[in-house]
């Protein structure tokens, strides 16, 4: 009997949410019910997602960032596909690949000149635990510097970096030695460093949660206080990196160099689990100095063919079809569009970001009927108001957006680097029309408005 994915998806492509009920987190599915956003998608592609009845939905998440250069790039398949059928020999464990050392040396003319060698995992939060690794082994030093509201991924010791206690909530206890600062705030980083015993300070260049940016002195101050204390400054650019913030590094806006970098998401094109961490010759031999420590730290599929050759052909598109380019002038022609409309709505208060990683924030207004209405999501669960924004874009637009973090009045964008202008003009469209909805009272999103608190309230109880 022949074995098809094809055959199985079109017999199962209506049972996911029973599936997912039965032997997966039916609390998801729950989630997904309650705010309408319960489609069978059939196809995706670049920018858009079809379901069964071939509606069109415009993709601003794209899978958290991985799917940078969108969904099912042709030339990332026709990598893949060809890597599959030449039967290559893979993950040969006594032996190095040529794929994985092309790939580090393509990803290190990326980088600032002070990193020249790569190490390779499976996601984000595996680049975050070599980080923590490195950084401790390096400098002999065990604690570990964060930022609060930060975002690092949920392994146990990147989760002891995570600066969101609704992660971190009862899987304790943690990796010892781990701290934090308030982001953007360098007095408080230099009382953290100024004993001289922290390895690492770990920091998103932009803040993921949020799409908190910091000052404009905030990052090379962070650069100069490391290296004053020997503290190694690590940035995660897991989320940020590969053109999202309109630089192939978001480190590059303010041209700094930290001593390693945290790369995965969008490093594979979407297609397979990817990270790494590009870091200075000096780790690297710290870390594997001996021939019986070349293999103290590894992961077994992190250089696997698949993901390499998905990696070689991520890199290749983004320089072919100017994405990184594309990411800055479209972004920001989103960011000051959507600024433009502060004066026109009251719950709006601000657009920001760099490239395509942009939240839209919103605020109690002054009005008093709209100051009441606001004040009654609040009540019920704080940040609620932009369900009142994402699920309207979503069912009336058909565009997918997000809440930027847990108990937050942000929407977050971060599409995929192939937005045209006919997105743009899509999107500052859309969000005009949720907006001004919400200004109308009584109207019918008010209506939704009392449902998502009446919801939010029994799930207190």
């Amino acid at each position: 009997m022949s074995f098809s994915i094809a055959e199985l998806f079109s017999q199962h492509s209506t049972d996911k949410f029973d599936l997912h009920e039965r032997y997966l987190n039916n609390q998801m599915v729950r989630v997904l019910k309650t705010i309408g956003y319960d489609r069978h998608y059939k196809k995706a592609v670049g920018q858009y997602l079809y379901d069964q009845e071939s509606t069109e939905y415009l993709d601003l998440l794209s899978g958290f960032g991985v799917f940078a250069i969108g969904r099912n790039h042709p030339t990332v398949i026709n990598a893949l596909t060809e890597t599959l059928t030449l039967e290559l020999p893979n993950l040969v464990q006594m032996d190095v690949s040529v794929l994985s050392g092309l790939l580090a040396q393509e990803i290190l003319k990326t980088t600032p000149d002070n990193l020249t060698k790569m190490f390779f995992c499976n996601s984000g939060t595996e680049s975050v635990e070599a980080a923590i690794k490195f950084a401790r082994y390096t400098t002999k030093r065990e604690k570990i510097v964060y930022c609060e509201h930060g975002y690092h991924g949920l392994t146990m010791g990147a989760l002891s970096l995570n600066g969101e206690e609704i992660f971190r909530e009862g899987f304790g206890p943690l990796l010892p030695g781990c701290s934090s600062v308030p982001f953007n705030n360098l007095e408080a980083l230099e009382k953290a460093l100024s004993n001289k015993d922290v390895a690492a300070f770990v920091v998103e260049p932009i803040q993921g949660k949020g799409v908190n940016v910091p000052d404009d002195n905030y990052l090379p101050e962070v650069e100069r206080l490391c290296k004053k204390y020997g503290t190694l400054f690590v940035a995660d650019e897991v989320q940020t990196g590969l053109g999202r913030t309109g630089k192939f590094w978001a480190i590059e806006h303010w041209n700094v160099k930290p001593d390693m970098i945290c790369m995965a998401k969008a490093l594979s094109g979407g297609f397979v689990p990817i990270g790494a961490v590009a870091m200075t010759q000096n780790i690297m031999d710290s870390v594997y100095n001996r021939m019986d420590r070349a293999v103290v730290h590894g992961s077994t599929f992190s250089k696997n063919n698949m993901a390499m050759a998905a990696g070689l052909a991520t890199l290749h598109v983004m320089e072919d079809e100017k994405l990184v380019e594309n990411s800055l002038k479209v972004g920001t022609d989103i960011i000051d569009s959507l600024n433009a409309m502060t004066n026109k709505y009251e719950f709006l208060k601000e657009t920001r970001g760099k490239g395509m990683m942009i939240a839209i924030e919103f605020q109690s207004p002054k009005s008093l009927r709209l100051k009441a209405a606001w004040a009654m999501l609040e009540a019920a669960n704080k940040g609620l108001f932009c369900q009142m924004i994402t699920i309207p874009l979503f069912k009336e637009h058909h565009i997918l957006t997000q809440v930027a973090g847990h108990g937050m009045n942000v929407v977050k964008l971060l599409p995929p680097l192939t937005l045209t202008q006919k997105d743009r003009d899509t999107i500052i469209d859309s969000f005009d029309k949720a907006i001004a909805d919400t200004h109308q009272i009584p109207g019918s999103i008010w209506e939704l408005g009392k449902n998502l608190a009446g919801h939010a309230l029994k799930g207190k109880k």
